[in-house]
């Protein structure tokens, strides 16, 4: 990427009434100057003062009035990417943003790609790694829950957690590192061991902290994993596409229908599930359908709540065998034994049948429903809610959601846990100083700091074209 280029982009959505189009880099205004003609004024856009908007035509060639337009103009260092930058926003027909875009390449503008403007901010020192990924994660929210993670991340509440950590770092690391310097002088100690032990634990405490949020983070950003999973014709299709409202998966009387997982996610009461409809589990002889089958119980296993289906119309003792293949794939879930076709048996009752085996680290719950008519369905939708368990997020509240990020601090917390045995154990002050170095690497890969120009790479392409 070469960033003396001057770039441009459509930075809006197709389909709206306006377009706004993107204009970075040295010659921003100069070549916007060069297509655009103001209303009622001589004066350019490069003799106007930034933060001002300018009301005139965009012309062609020859002349021709392409559109009537508003032109917003930002002078570096103050503008998103640091640069000089204008914004043309014009009619959101197509045909104008193309042609727009047409003439400003014409005239010394280079089309900009994904993320591009983010990566300059982050390049011109406008924001570090951590608040550019945020952008993205700002615009892919569909919750309030995400929504405020993005926010807070983006506007430094991360960065500013790291920052914090890191200055604690280089201060064990400065003293270890001086009494290096005075080896020869075995009576000086600059650092108290007793101290930095105080002080390595702190650390530790709140790197892991962060590390044991990002499940939290990750059920809030992605959806909380939900596996329905039964027995074929146990309903777990139909049920899928009652939760979702939209006829997701196929339904039918044959048995071993769905061969493979599919997945859709919902919002429910503010919080998002991300729904997997699984194979049912039976013995077969069908190559295709024991895949489907190997795949559902993968899923189960990473389910955090499990919705098993019960046909109400089966027999229980078919039913119990059933329970016992998956019961070793149950533990520490949250489980809603689903009773379907309530509607077509009589007296049906939620309660957990005897074989069911109530352990402390499996969570138990029951429900009647009709999947097919759709009784019981809103229940179901808040038990599921509530099920959740996931903490109210306030924009404040430092949460991982980044596997990058997570990673990262894995990797931190597994170098200051080597410092804290190093102190206990009295190792040289050399092994400790290289394992808090370590530790400190890895958290400034976090921000940017020392990341390499192919994490920036993929990290970036993933971005929204004009962001």
């Amino acid at each position: 990427m070469n960033i003396q280029d001057t770039i441009c982009a459509i930075a809006t959505a197709q389909g709206g009434a306006i377009g706004t189009i993107r204009i970075s880099g040295p010659e921003a205004i100069a070549i916007t100057d060069r297509i655009f003609t103001p209303v009622g004024s001589s004066s350019p856009l490069a003799a106007r003062k930034p933060y001002t908007l300018t009301f005139g035509h965009i012309k062609d060639s020859q002349g021709e009035i392409i559109d009537e337009v508003l032109v917003s103009l930002f002078r570096a260092p103050h503008s998103y990417t640091g640069e000089d930058s204008t914004e043309i926003s014009c009619h959101g027909s197509s045909y104008i943003l193309q042609k727009v875009m047409q003439l400003l390449i014409d005239n010394g503008c280079r089309a900009a790609g994904p993320g591009e403007y983010t990566q300059r901010a982050f390049l011109n020192g406008k924001m570090d790694l951590s608040q550019a990924e945020a952008v993205a994660d700002l615009i892919a929210s569909t919750s309030e829950a995400t929504h405020r993670l993005a926010m807070n991340q983006m506007r430094g509440g991360f960065s500013h957690e790291l920052s914090k950590l890191r200055d604690q770092l280089l201060h064990l690391t400065s003293l270890m590192e001086l009494e290096l310097d005075f080896s020869d002088h075995e009576e000086l100690e600059f650092a108290d061991r007793s101290e930095l032990q105080t002080l390595s634990a702190q650390i530790e405490k709140l790197i892991s902290r962060l590390v044991d949020s990002f499940s939290t983070g990750n059920a809030i950003k992605n959806g909380i994993p939900v596996a329905i999973i039964g027995e074929t014709n146990a309903g777990k299709s139909t049920l899928l596409n009652a939760l979702v409202g939209e006829d997701r998966a196929i339904v039918s009387d044959i048995h071993g229908t769905t061969r493979d997982v599919i997945e859709d996610t919902m919002n429910i009461h503010g919080i998002t599930f991300r729904f997997i409809d699984t194979a049912g589990i039976r013995q077969t002889d069908d190559t295709i359908e024991a895949l489907g089958i190997e795949r559902s119980f993968k899923a189960l296993d990473q389910a955090q709540i499990v919705i098993l289906m019960y046909d109400l119309e089966h027999s229980s003792s078919d039913f119990q065998m059933f329970y016992e293949k998956i019961r070793p794939h149950l533990t520490r879930k949250q489980i809603i034994l689903t009773m379907n076709k309530c509607d077509t048996v009589t007296n049906a009752s939620s309660t957990l049948p005897d074989f069911i085996e109530q352990t402390p680290d499996t969570d138990w719950h029951s429900i009647t429903i009709s999947a097919k008519r759709q009784l019981h369905i809103d229940k179901l939708r808040s038990l599921l809610a509530d099920l959740a368990h996931l903490p109210d997020i306030r924009q404040s509240d430092v949460i991982v959601t980044n596997i990058r990020h997570y990673e990262a601090l894995t990797h931190a917390l597994e170098a200051i846990r080597r410092v804290q045995n190093g102190l206990i154990s009295n190792l040289s002050g050399d092994f400790i100083s290289q394992d808090l170095r370590e530790c400190i690497f890895h958290l400034s890969d976090i921000v940017g700091e020392v990341t390499t120009d192919e994490v920036l790479g993929n990290i970036f392409k993933h971005f929204c074209i004009g962001k």
